[in-house]
């Protein structure tokens, strides 16, 4: 018995993966920390994959040299993690943790809009999204019962899409699976989710709850650029 049910299949087939127009590629690392639900990544990414002609995927040890090393030209600094890639390009788009309940249909959505290349974002968003000139991080803690995280997590991602659309390459979306990694969460006193922190330059500059829309979603980046 799978993880996806054959109804639910069909659904992911005909209202996400039929919209897709590029290759896009999925990369799993895993390790031997957090990796509680590491076989259930494996295995869900191994079904969705199935799925589409248009999806494959790739599972690395984090650990292992050659784990390392892609791990390093991704940026990923822990495991178990998820990137999406248009083809093996860059798109800013990870996942820390088992993208799982509520957080599934963002994983799907941000399938598709890596696949075609854009985003529903507003033109001021994308203009200001392509300006960009600092190396920006935005974390998004979430758990899978949380039904407003995956505004948020989407949010994220969009953002990180349309600055690598624009050439940028700075923006990094993160969703992070809270439960599954309580010290990153402690680390930010993580008591409701989403959790939002902006980090540039490697600094934390804003932190907050709750699933803004696009455009004060987009003030609070400004500010952390400020």
């Amino acid at each position: 018995m799978g993880l996806i049910s054959d109804a639910d299949k069909k659904v992911i087939k005909e209202e996400f993966f039929s919209k897709m127009t590029h290759q896009v590629k999925l990369i799993v690392f895993v390790g031997k920390e957090h990796c509680q639900y590491c076989d259930q990544l494996k295995e869900l990414v191994e079904e969705i994959s199935e799925l589409s002609d248009r999806l494959s995927y790739e599972v690395l040890d984090f650990d292992s040299e050659e784990g390392k090393k892609v791990a390093g030209e991704y940026r990923i600094d822990r495991a178990p993690a998820v990137t999406i890639t248009q083809a093996g390009r860059d798109m800013g788009v990870r996942f820390f943790g088992l993208p799982a309940g509520h957080e599934f249909s963002a994983f799907l959505e941000d399938i598709v809009d890596v696949s075609n290349g854009t985003t529903d974002l507003m033109p001021e968003s994308k203009e200001e999204l392509a300006r960009v000139g600092k190396d920006v991080r935005i974390l998004v803690f979430v758990t899978p019962t949380c039904p407003y995280c995956p505004l948020a997590v989407r949010m994220a991602h969009k953002f990180s899409i349309e600055n690598r659309l624009a050439g940028g390459g700075r923006v990094l979306g993160d969703m992070v699976e809270a439960i599954e990694y309580p010290e990153w969460a402690d680390r930010y006193s993580v008591m409701a989710v989403p959790k939002i922190v902006i980090q540039v330059d490697g600094k934390d500059k804003v932190q907050f709850e709750g699933a803004y829309p696009e455009k004060m979603f987009m003030e609070k980046l400004l500010a952390a650029l400020e």
